[in-house]
């Protein structure tokens, strides 16, 4: 096992099966492109002209999107650890297989890495470019920590924002009369719900 902690060890993916679910889903995406190329045809080929003219299209989406998890799954299994590096080695297989349909090798190779490095770049940041997310942390105290540090006092934001519009801080009505009797010489009384009230 990972030599991390005693509660955190690694869990083995099933290599195979998430393979043909990527395989599946980038192969709709495939099928989805060839669909796309088939209707903007300039002769009529027909709805199976997706199939024919498109198989390519379908297959090379396919092959790079199963060959991609099965790598990543397989490293991860292999290396026994999560990290960036396995999406790196993903994206340099899924790469190399997007390039043989090339029949180049330079193209192989460049495919490669350069899938290799934006996947490990992206799988290193997170997927987002502000920068790595810890992913061990819990969500909600992450938030809950962020709302700690920028949370300002009442008395601050009332300063800002005036009272009144159902902003109603402590003794508001009193100076509420008091502004009604100086701007307006109304004088207001309390109004009570109590039917004992005076």
């Amino acid at each position: 096992m990972a030599p991390h902690g005693d509660d955190d060890h690694y869990k083995p993916k099933d290599a195979i099966s998430n393979s043909i679910k990527g395989a599946l889903i980038t192969g709709g995406a495939g099928l989805f492109m060839a669909a796309i190329q088939n209707s903007l045809a300039k002769q009529n080929v027909g709805a199976w002209g997706v199939f024919t003219r498109g198989g390519g299209v379908i297959t090379t989406f396919a092959a790079t999107g199963g060959a991609y998890v099965f790598t990543h799954c397989a490293a991860a299994n292999l290396r026994e650890k999560n990290d960036h590096y396995n999406a790196a080695i993903a994206g340099g297989v899924a790469g190399a297989v997007l390039g043989l349909t090339t029949k180049r090798m330079p193209r192989v190779f460049g495919l490669g890495l350069s899938f290799a490095v934006i996947m490990g770049v992206a799988d290193f940041t997170g997927g987002s470019l502000k920068g790595n997310k810890d992913r061990e942390a819990d969500e909600f105290a992450r938030k809950e920590v962020l709302r700690m540090n920028r949370r300002r006092p009442i008395e601050e934001t009332i300063a800002e924002v005036g009272e009144g519009r159902s902003i109603r801080p402590p003794g508001y009505e009193e100076r509420r009369r008091q502004r009604l009797k100086e701007t307006y010489g109304i004088d207001v009384q309390p109004v009570s719900a109590d039917p004992n009230a005076a």
